[in-house]
């Protein structure tokens, strides 16, 4: 009797023991073991482990209530038609502008007045010497920095340790020579195909009919002469310009010496008055320009003779079946390739040598302080500007004409008034849902048994033991 490890693990010690006796008394082998030889002892079984106390049923779980049936929904009411809405009464008719009056003649600007003869310039002051600029004072001397101490020269650097010599690698393996390719038959003689039949012989086009002559058209009637331009009148010549008097000499400047103080501005002449411009001519009417000829009537198009029919083609012929394609011979197969030879192990690198110390860099000595900076003298202060004095009033300009008022716009009529709308009917009041009713209450869980405790193990109760 085979027992899958699933079942032994259930069994008993006791149970085990009895059906391995089951299990010898049943073999062939023991039938004769009372003629030949003694039974052995039977094996001392283990303590039977304490067995654990048989646990409780797990009470049934109580159903679920069902669900209430939802109330039947009330059907909405139909909505109200709305009103027809009234017609827009029509838009009146725009009324008409009056005329709109003659603007009155321009009023003439007046006389400008004649410009002025410039007045003479009088003669500039002048220019005063400035003081002369103060001597730059001198600095104190640079102080003498302290000699700068020498640098320590660096320890010897120790002497790199040679590498080991590197492995030397073994010997590449050889390669089984590759297997020769072999020969391909002779390529098969390319199968003739069946000569392409005979393309057949089309029948001749048929002949169009010849093209209708093109009517000649009727001779385009002469236009008349146009009319000449008459010449306009000579343009008047205007009146000559007067010419400007003449610039007064410039004097010649004095040598510069100090400044004497600024003399008083000489008051200017009173302004000449503009002699009156001249007035515009008038022109003459300009002539009226002569009627223009009235065009001359086309003659009629004539008509295009009618479109021969176009002749039909006769029947295409069939072409004959293509022949079928010859089949090429079955390729040979290839040789297998040879196994690739496994490489012997790579050989470990030896250690890398120690570098020594890095030796500690020497401190500087301390920076000596910047002596302190003179401090600016100051700079005489700049002479003030004499006063400028005041120029003459500007003469005053004529007064401007007034512009007359422009006629009154004539008011807009009316417009009438918009109709007022039906108010819209109110929605019907929506019937409230019903109350939904309430689940019923669930019932409460069992309380759950106390299960025994388990039993307590001697070995390995202390942590210590671990």
């Amino acid at each position: 009797m085979t027992t899958s490890p699933k079942w032994r693990s259930v069994l008993t010690p006791a149970a085990m023991a009895a059906a391995l006796a089951a299990a010898a008394l049943a073999s062939g082998g023991t039938v004769y073991a009372d003629d030949h030889a003694t039974p052995h002892p039977p094996y001392p079984s283990k303590p039977v482990h304490p067995a654990h106390a048989p646990q409780p049923a797990h009470p049934a779980k109580p159903e679920h209530p069902g669900k209430p049936m939802h109330p039947v929904k009330p059907e909405q009411p139909g909505k109200p038609m709305h009103p027809v809405k009234p017609e827009h009464p029509g838009k009146p008719a725009k009324p008409e502008y009056p005329a709109k009056p003659v603007h009155p003649d321009k009023p003439m600007h007046p006389v400008k007045p004649e410009y002025p003869a410039k007045p003479v310039k009088p003669e500039h002051p002048v220019k005063p010497v400035h003081p002369e600029k103060p001597v730059k004072p001198e600095y104190p001397a640079k102080p003498v920095h302290p000699e700068k101490p020498v640098k320590p020269e660096y320890p010897a650097k120790p002497v790199k340790p040679e590498y080991p010599a590197k492995p030397v690698h073994p010997a590449k393996p050889v390669y089984p020579a590759k297997p020769v390719k072999p020969e391909y038959p002779a390529k098969p003689v390319k199968p003739e195909y069946p000569a392409h039949p005979v393309k057949p012989e089309y029948p001749a086009k048929p002949v169009y009919p010849a093209k209708p002559v093109k009517p000649e058209y009727p001779a385009k009637p002469e236009y008349p002469a146009k009319p000449v331009k008459p010449e306009y009148p000579a343009k008047p010549a205007y009146p000559e310009k007067p010419a400007y008097p003449a610039k007064p000499a410039k004097p010649e400047y004095p040598a510069k010496p100090a400044y004497p103080a600024k003399p008083a501005k000489p008051e200017y002449p009173a302004k000449p008055a503009y002699p009156a411009k001249p007035a515009k001519p008038e022109y003459p009417a300009k002539p009226a320009y002569p009627e223009k000829p009235a065009k001359p009537e086309y003659p009629a198009k004539p008509a295009y003779p009618a479109k021969p029919a176009k002749p039909e083609y006769p029947a295409k012929p069939a072409y004959p079946e293509k022949p079928a394609k010859p089949e090429y011979p079955a390729k040979p197969a290839y040789p297998a390739k040879p196994a690739k030879p496994e490489y012997p192990a790579k050989p470990a690198h030896p250690e890398k040598p120690a570098y020594p110390a890095k030796p500690a860099k020497p401190e500087y000595p301390s920076k000596p302080a910047h002596p302190e900076k003179p401090a600016k003298p100051d700079y005489p202060s700049k002479p003030a500007h004499p006063a400028k004095p005041d120029y003459p009033s500007k003469p005053a300009h004529p007064a401007k004409p007034e512009k007359p008022d422009y006629p009154s716009k004539p008011a807009h009529p009316e417009k009438p008034a918009k109709p007022d709308y039906p108010s819209k009917p109110s929605h019907p009041d929506k019937p409230s849902h019903p109350d939904k009713p309430s689940h019923p209450d669930k019932p409460s869980h069992p309380d759950k048994p106390d299960y025994p405790s388990k039993p307590t193990h001697t070995k390995h109760q202390d942590k210590d033991q671990w």
